[in-house]
């Protein structure tokens, strides 16, 4: 009797796996339906994704008076590159109607790359882990009730230590 012999592309592509978390975010037109685009098409390019809770918060370093945003978080793994995943990420923005008139402009949809496992990215168009995610309560808080142990390659902090350290 012969045996089967294992396929090593299976144990490459689960070896070369990274678990990600993206924050999501909405502050124009209908906020509930574009997070719920964006979960879906998530959901589909990630492997085991998780998504928190919507919350509610108020815009937070934009330029103006903008209406406040729908803000959650989702965790998943894949095999793709960072630079790979922003393309993606942006896609998704792009196809639910994101524009960008300017640094800032309110958004149908806000798709983040907060971390891409323990990766460090400093290019141009990407830096991962997300420059400003460690001060952000609205990145943090949905963060850390689907994935309170993710930690962050730069400080070493966990998301649970980095959101106790924003909310004091």
């Amino acid at each position: 009797m012969k045996l089967k012999t294992h396929d090593s592309r299976l144990t490459t592509d689960w070896e070369t796996r990274s678990r990600v978390a993206i924050a999501i975010g909405s502050n124009l037109g209908d906020r509930e339906s574009h997070l719920e685009f964006a979960r879906s098409r998530l959901h589909a390019l990630l492997s085991g994704s998780r998504t928190s809770t919507t919350r509610e918060t108020a815009p937070v370093g934009v330029p103006g008076h903008q209406p406040p945003f729908l803000n959650a978080a989702l965790v998943g793994t894949t095999s793709m590159t960072p630079q790979q995943l922003l393309a993606e990420l942006l896609g998704i923005e792009t196809d639910r109607g994101r524009e960008r008139p300017f640094p800032g402009a309110a958004r149908t949809l806000d798709l983040d790359l907060v971390l891409f496992g323990d990766q460090v990215v400093n290019e141009p168009g990407l830096i991962v882990p997300h420059p400003r995610f460690r001060e952000r309560k609205f990145v943090l808080e949905p963060l850390a009730e689907i994935a309170p142990g993710l930690r962050d390659p730069v400080s070493g902090k966990t998301v649970r230590e980095l959101l106790n350290l924003v909310i004091g």
